[in-house]
């Protein structure tokens, strides 16, 4: 059976939008026929079943975070209002505004309808929902709260929204302000050294060696600035070609945990991320085992992701989850230290909650103060450049006072 998208007038001549599934155009216009709509465009949108399943990959893209916050946090509150599953997607099909994650809402809920559970639908799309999601949704199954994994899928969703925005919020004015200096810079180096320059070679005098050097500067980007921007691309593309390689990831990561500063963040980052989505995946009914491996997923840190594989090998064989963390030699003491109270006290998931939102508010802090940092030290480089472009113009002026003097 496939399914189309269609456009049809109402009785009353108002036009609708939506999608059918039939088992070819004539049978969609027959049952549009039948809702007393009258189609004036019909395409089709999945093919068959099998296809539908090969083109699950990759045929959805561009989901916002926001948008998957408002189809959780819809589809939590009509189950807990009693609504059958399969009605409740039904109704989410005419209520989302994305149009991929509409067709694929429509999707899932034929596989449901089907009688395949919720998880395996939502994994016929893993482009837009992600292994975290849906075994989350798995695990609120097959333990009979689907409902209160949904809510607090969309505590993650949307905390992990706010973070990003948060992060980035922050990030705008200073990146704003280097590309305002090198604007300036430019214009300066490109447009008005060149002109006063060229005063100074038709005194033919000896020019100071600084002036000489911003000369050579100014003329070598002036002839040869199509090599400088090839040879960027060039660099850019073999540096994403090498990350993209298994090898490449795990070095490129490592080496972002070794950077100054900008390394603790990434690993605080990193450990917030963790803390919080193992202590829901245990809260939702997962066993140790499973949630680790669906919270080795989602580190977005490839070094991370191998030494875990050790972490999970240990608490297999029974060593509790804090003394393998440990021996990682990655892991800050404080989030071990957490762990290990909350097995014996029996609260994990708790203080895994309460040590996640410690890393993020101190993520929060860490950026404030970089961003703090980073506006005097961009004041600064751009004042100094400015000033050895004054000296190198000013110089041979003063020489040439001193000469008719």
């Amino acid at each position: 059976m496939a399914v189309f998208e269609y456009k049809a007038l109402a009785d009353s001549g108002r036009s609708v939008k939506g999608i059918i599934d039939a088992d070819s155009p004539v049978a969609a216009r027959r049952k549009l026929r039948e809702q007393n709509l009258y189609p004036t465009k019909l395409k089709e949108s999945f093919g068959t079943k099998a296809e539908k399943k090969e083109e699950s990959g990759f045929q959805f893209t561009g989901v916002s975070t926001r948008d998957l916050v408002l189809l959780t946090r819809q589809l939590a509150v009509l189950l807990r209002a009693g609504m059958p599953l399969v009605e409740s997607l039904g109704s989410l099909v005419e209520q989302t505004p994305n149009a991929k994650l509409r067709k694929a809402v429509f999707d899932i809920k034929d596989r449901v309808s089907e009688g395949k559970p919720l998880a395996d639908g939502l994994s016929a799309h893993h482009k837009i929902f992600s292994s975290l999601y849906i075994n989350m949704v798995r695990a609120g199954e097959a333990s009979g709260t689907l409902e209160k994994v949904l809510f607090r899928l969309v505590e993650i969703l949307d905390h992990q929204a706010k973070l990003k925005a948060k992060i980035t919020s922050t990030l705008a004015y200073p990146i704003f302000m280097m590309l305002f200096a090198l604007g300036i810079i430019s214009f300066l180096t490109l447009v008005v050294v060149p002109k006063i320059t060229e005063l100074f070679e038709k005194r033919d005098i000896e020019l100071p060696q600084l002036t000489q050097m911003l000369i050579a500067t100014t003329d070598f980007i002036q002839n040869y600035w199509y090599a400088l921007i090839i040879g960027v691309l060039v660099l850019f593309a073999g540096w994403r070609t090498w990350i993209s390689t298994k090898r490449g990831r795990r070095q490129w990561d490592y080496f972002r945990l070794k950077v100054p500063i900008v390394g603790q963040l990434h690993l605080k980052l990193v450990c917030g991320r963790f803390s919080r989505i193992l202590g829901t995946m245990l809260e939702s009914g997962l066993t140790m085992m499973k949630a680790l491996e669906v919270v080795n997923t989602v580190l977005q840190n490839s070094h991370i992701e191998d030494k875990m594989e050790d972490v999970k090998a240990g608490v297999r064989r029974g060593r509790g989850l804090a003394v393998p963390l440990k021996e990682m030699g990655l892991i800050p003491p404080m989030l071990t230290n957490m762990i290990d109270l909350g097995q014996r006290s029996g609260e994990l998931d708790d203080m895994l909650r309460q040590v996640a939102d410690t890393y993020d508010n101190d993520v929060e802090v860490t950026i404030d103060a970089l961003v703090s940092l980073l506006e005097p030290i961009i004041i600064i480089i751009m004042g100094l450049f400015v000033g050895v472009l004054v000296m190198s113009i000013l110089l041979p002026i003063l020489e040439m006072s001193s000469g008719i003097g």
